[in-house]
């Protein structure tokens, strides 16, 4: 099988091919983190920097989870629609692909407007539930009303640029990002300093910024080079091929939505037993962690086409050094990361706010927060690889396991424990990790193994191996590969 640039996922060294797809993942997804962090960094250098550029990053910090909602809507369809027309292209039916990115585009449009609404009308009730404080509201207010303004382009952007990606033209995929962001970069100092506008400023460069990158994305779909063209016929929607797509998004929607919950018990948990510098700090760390785990799942969205495609091939041998070179490359990653964080905590805290006082509680905050970074290497690559090999349940499962069932409840179980009750929050995270690296890779080495057993068995014989090979693929597919056999056999 070969991508549009020609990779041969069947052959050829698995590990030269791993990085050379991960490559322009891990450079998109790190440079989408620029738009919040540059945020972020000017905001919290904002004068004088003990008062107001200290309230002003954290009552932005207090807006991250309403951005990740928005971030997971786009994953509910960009990561539902652009796989299921992937595979039909993969048919031959570049028409049903092209019907499937309209469908999903035009459902964006629609969730945008509704987003839109709703965190313009009730802004300050659920900043206040997400942490915000009478010192930091003000700020928070500022910075959300104007980023709502652009959730259109945000939608957009992020959901059909998936779509670009599934093509196989990673380069005009990684521009979008590239575009946005620097363009972000130029103008948050223009803004915030230069015209005065403080933390609206930072609001107002991000949306332009997006607003660029979307114009960019609808240029290229609406062009002449794409595959799969944005086409107005296409667009309106329909519950067959909507709803599939809804199915398969539902996964990385409930990964990246569930960040939100975990934020307001964090972030009330620490301004009860430390105040605004401990909810501050955690607008820092959650910062660090976002960015620093960019790699690792640019790494694992690498490695899962030549997973998938092998599994389905029934080459267990290349699935094994597949694997084997992803967690390989996640540990080691891991692991650099945790040694740089108990080394240089400062180091980290010091691209975000200058406070004595933040950055001497942040610091020790960091160390504990990210306590067990360097085995979390293992619990990402198991689990991207359950994905990999068509076991998303699984996947969601021991994602909904680290968040809700295990670190939720240890924040508000581990401060009865400690008499330092904002240590015991940040204690919660390391925890939850182990207990979560534990179940998931002794999960997955029974699960694994029984996998390739299996793909052993069946790889000589095509009828013996049908019967097997299905459970990979989705119940609705299989339908609708019924139905056109019928459909051949019994023309209507």
């Amino acid at each position: 099988m070969s991508t549009h640039s020609g990779t041969d996922l069947g052959s050829g060294s698995v590990g030269k091919l791993l990085f050379s797809l991960a490559l322009p993942t891990i450079t998109s997804q790190i440079v989408n983190m620029l738009y919040n962090l540059v945020d972020r960094v000017y905001i919290g250098h904002m004068q004088p920097v003990e008062t107001v550029g200290k309230l002003a990053l954290t009552g932005v910090g207090v807006c991250l989870p309403i951005i990740m909602v928005i971030s997971a809507f786009a994953a509910l369809l960009a990561m539902g629609g652009a796989p299921r027309a992937s595979i039909e292209e993969g048919r031959g039916n570049s028409g049903e692909a092209e019907r499937i990115m309209g469908n999903c585009f035009a459902m964006l449009v629609i969730v945008s407007l509704v987003l839109t609404v709703v965190f313009r009308v009730f802004a300050r009730p659920m900043l206040m539930t997400f942490g915000a404080s009478e010192n930091t509201i003000g700020y928070a207010l500022e910075y959300m009303q104007i980023y709502a303004l652009g959730t259109a382009f945000v939608e957009i952007t992020l959901g059909m640029n998936a779509f670009i990606t599934a093509q196989g033209f990673t380069t005009v995929s990684m521009k979008t990002v590239l575009i946005g962001a620097i363009l972000n970069t130029i103008l948050d100092p223009i803004f915030i300093f230069g015209l005065d506008l403080g933390v609206r400023g930072a609001a107002l460069a991000t949306i332009l910024s997006q607003a660029v990158s979307m114009i960019w994305v609808l240029r290229f779909l609406l062009g002449k080079n794409t595959k799969w063209r944005l086409r107005r016929e296409l667009l309106r929607p329909k519950a067959k091929v909507v709803l599939p797509c809804l199915a398969l998004g539902m996964s990385p929607f409930i990964m990246q939505s569930t960040e939100s919950l975990i934020a307001v018990c964090f972030n009330a948990s620490l301004y009860r037993y430390g105040g605004d510098i401990a909810v501050g700090a955690m607008t820092v760390l959650t910062s660090i962690m976002q960015f620093a785990m960019m790699p690792l799942q640019g790494l694992t969205q690498g490695a899962q086409p030549i997973v998938s495609y092998n599994y389905g091939a029934r080459n267990a041998q290349r699935v094994r050094a597949a694997f084997r070179c992803l967690l390989r490359a996640c540990v080691t990653y891991s692991l650099l990361l945790g040694a740089l964080v108990q080394l240089f905590p400062r180091m980290f805290i010091l691209m975000f706010n200058s406070s004595p006082e933040l950055v001497e509680y942040a610091s020790w905050a960091l160390r504990i927060y990210m306590a067990a970074t360097g085995i979390f290497g293992v619990q990402i690559a198991c689990q991207q690889t359950f994905v990999a090999l068509g076991n998303a349940k699984t996947s969601l499962f021991l994602a909904v396991l680290r968040k809700i069932i295990l670190l939720i409840p240890l924040i508000y179980i581990l401060p009865h424990f400690f008499a330092d009750k904002a240590f015991a929050v940040f204690l919660a995270e390391p925890v939850a990790d182990v207990l979560a690296v534990l179940t998931t890779s002794t999960m997955f080495a029974f699960q694994f193994k029984r996998s390739m057993a299996e793909t052993g068995k069946t790889s000589g014989t095509v009828r013996k191996n049908r019967n097997r090979s299905i459970r990979a693929v989705p119940d609705f597919l299989l339908a609708e590969e019924k139905n056109r056999t019928l459909q051949k056999r019994c023309p209507v």
